[in-house]
């Protein structure tokens, strides 16, 4: 059995994060680390566990019992952490934090999308896990760049569920205010835009071209709806296969010729993926869900991937009929 740590238990990727490794039949959660609310049975905060586990959270940190230690920190306090804390060797990192995402000198994470670096996973000690928006949008141009074909500025709108802004209330997260609306915010500065560009920049080190990237909060709680704009001026058949080639060997992408929605991927850890073309310009349309493939489903991912597991062990999600 992989023992698991969690610091930081009490967000929503936290909650997704236990639910999907009770499930798991290789891991066992030593514990879930949370200050606040220490002492505190999971399912106090996390409600949908009721049931399945009587777990409570604790202040302890006994890093020794452990394999693997999830951080589902705020962003900032997993660097806090490393650097006050000695982990004991072989453990291994997966941070769903923004810290160690962007390549550094002082940083030897490896950034952990599978479907761009599954290998250097696998060989890996500490993993950087994307960012929510970052892994749908990535999903979309992955297949391009590695064809060498993002060679025009790139247009892109996306929509977020509610639960993406994190569990703590704010203004643009009430109930009264979120319900019935839609709003733009951080429009062409978002923050995954770096490590989008980092990607890309992987596999067409040529790339130099704008990203415009126009985020959505949207009146649902979970999931994104991602639109991808590019010149591109092969036909559809052509596309399909580039990208059906590129996502052969994957387990959680699928292309569809048929339309795709947020309904088919809530709960999963799918990306559905579909294209549309018009004259010069190729549509891609991206779907998946924020908390789990944009988070605690591609954490796990990550894991198994790490203790040389079958990549798809405890993830095999079923999304709703309705």
């Amino acid at each position: 059995m992989i023992k698991i740590g969690i610091v930081g238990g009490a967000g929503y990727t936290a909650g997704e994060l236990i639910r999907i490794l009770l499930g798991h039949p290789d891991a066992e959660i030593v514990f879930v680390n949370s200050t606040s609310n220490a002492g505190n049975r999971l399912s106090a905060v996390h409600e949908g566990l009721v049931g399945e586990t009587d777990m409570t959270f604790t202040d302890q940190l006994p890093l020794e019992d452990i394999d693997v230690l999830f951080f589902c920190t705020a962003h900032g306090d997993t660097r806090k952490f490393m650097a006050e804390h000695t982990l004991p060797d072989g453990l291994r990192v997966i941070d769903l934090s923004q810290d160690y995402r962007l390549e550094a000198e002082d940083n030897d994470f490896i950034y952990g999308l599978p479907e761009l670096n599954r290998r250097a996973i696998c060989h890996s000690t500490h993993v950087a896990n994307p960012g929510c928006f970052a892994t749908a949008i990535q999903l979309a141009l992955l297949p391009l760049a590695k064809n060498l074909m993002l060679n025009d500025d790139i247009y892109v709108n996306a929509i977020t569920g509610s639960t993406g802004a994190g569990v703590k209330p704010s203004a643009t997260t009430h109930f009264s205010w979120r319900t019935d609306n839609i709003s733009v915010y951080k429009p062409f500065v978002h923050q995954h835009l770096a490590e989008i560009r980092q990607s890309v920049r992987q596999l067409q080190s040529s790339f130099n071209s704008g990203i415009f990237f126009v985020p959505y909060r949207g009146d649902f709680a979970r999931g994104i709806f991602c639109t991808v704009m590019v010149k591109n001026a092969l036909d559809a058949d052509e596309l399909y296969r580039i990208y059906r080639e590129y996502y052969e060997a994957d387990s959680f992408v699928h292309v569809s010729e048929d339309p795709v929605d947020l309904k088919q991927v809530v709960n999963t850890n799918k990306c559905l993926i579909h294209l549309d073309k018009y004259q010069d310009r190729l549509l891609v349309t991206s779907c998946i869900d924020n908390l789990i493939k944009g988070a605690s489903g591609t954490a796990v991912h990550n894991m198994n991937l790490l203790f040389n597991l079958k990549e798809t062990v405890g993830l095999r999600l079923k999304s709703s009929a309705f």
